[in-house]
């Protein structure tokens, strides 16, 4: 079996880390289209997944457009080299139109209802669609399936991962006090266009509430202002979640990091612009608080409300719950994998 895999944003290798060593396991070939998207390549480097790199993130409505030409290209001619039983992507907006070219089939995992843009240039010619229950947004008919849970539970799960203190304490994590992780975006991806979130201001404010009660980890996509670089996380790229799992709270406007904290047991805190089903639902299990930018006072609130003891234990309770009810994502994600490429 030889699969492609279409990587553009570093949550994709999470995503497909252990699907991908479950295939390899039983001998297929895999051949990874990477992105130079945040630090998706060094995930894929520190994990051992060898890639090539078919693009860069584009910048702005122009520069998305013509990147998309470009690994539409860059895709094509790897599959010509490579001849793949099956290509696959978290998107897969290259993959759906290479595979409508060369006849190879496309199978696209997705979770995000909101990004209408990358949607209408994916699903008329995506062979298989495979989107999470809660998905709210428009699918095509025929070929979409509906997998139990949300992505998270790819890599996630507690059978795929297990947070490990003294990688934690290498990449920053200072033991013996409170530690709080916030996470900044860049507002460029195609579904980000127009928007925008905190100001420089208000990071700072939020960050200087932390700081005095204990060790503050910034990711950031955006350049930040010099007094605030002391804060940047540092560490290994895959040791990040080791770090996360660790802190106190999460804040930030990633409601995927959002996610991915709440399956750790971390309080965590999306304030953003977009609220897709996936965090809906986690929302309404307990798992996270989701605000819709209401401003610093109302932030500042929130976050008083989730540093409570008894909140930590409720969210550990709610995730508890939701994993028992729920597959280890990843064999369901081999499985369809594997099911397409016959």
């Amino acid at each position: 079996m030889r699969i492609l895999v279409d990587i553009v944003h570093p949550a994709d290798v999470l995503f497909f880390r252990h699907p991908l060593a479950r295939l390899m396991v039983e001998g297929a070939q895999i051949h990874v289209a990477s992105r130079e998207k945040d630090v998706a390549c060094a995930l894929l480097d520190e994990f051992g997944l060898p890639h090539a790199v078919a693009s860069k993130a584009g910048k702005g409505s122009f520069g998305l457009a013509r990147e998309l030409v470009v690994r539409d290209a860059a895709i094509w001619r790897m599959a010509r080299r490579f001849r793949p039983d099956v290509m696959v992507g978290f998107g897969g907006v290259a993959i759906a139109h290479v595979g409508k070219l060369t006849g190879i089939p496309s199978v696209s995992f997705y979770a995000a209802d909101t990004a209408s843009l990358q949607t209408r240039l994916t699903w008329p010619f995506i062979t298989r669609l495979y989107v999470p229950e809660p998905y709210a947004g428009p699918v095509p008919e025929g070929r979409t399936t509906r997998f139990p849970g949300v992505k998270e539970l790819s890599y996630f799960h507690p059978d795929n991962f297990v947070a490990d203190p003294d990688v934690a304490r290498r990449s920053g994590w200072a033991e013996g006090e409170e530690n709080f992780f916030l996470r900044t975006v860049g507002w460029g991806a195609n579904h980000d266009l127009g928007k925008s979130g905190w100001s420089d201001e208000d990071l700072s404010a939020l960050v200087e509430k932390l700081a005095d009660k204990g060790k503050v980890h910034i990711s950031s996509e955006r350049a930040l202002p010099a007094h605030l670089e002391q804060h940047l996380y540092r560490g290994e790229r895959s040791a990040l979640h080791h770090v996360m799992a660790h802190c106190r709270l999460y804040v930030g406007e990633s409601a995927t990091m959002a996610h991915e904290a709440a399956f750790l047991g971390v309080p965590a805190i999306y304030d953003g612009a977009d609220h897709p089903g996936t965090t809906r639902e986690l929302a309404a299990q307990g798992m996270l608080a989701a605000l819709r930018q209401p401003g610093l006072p109302s932030l500042m609130e929130a976050v008083e409300a989730m540093l409570s003891e008894q909140r930590r234990a409720a969210v550990i309770a709610a995730r508890d719950a939701y994993i028992g009810e729920r597959p280890n994502l990843a064999g369901y994600i081999a499985d369809a994998i594997r099911d397409a490429a016959r």
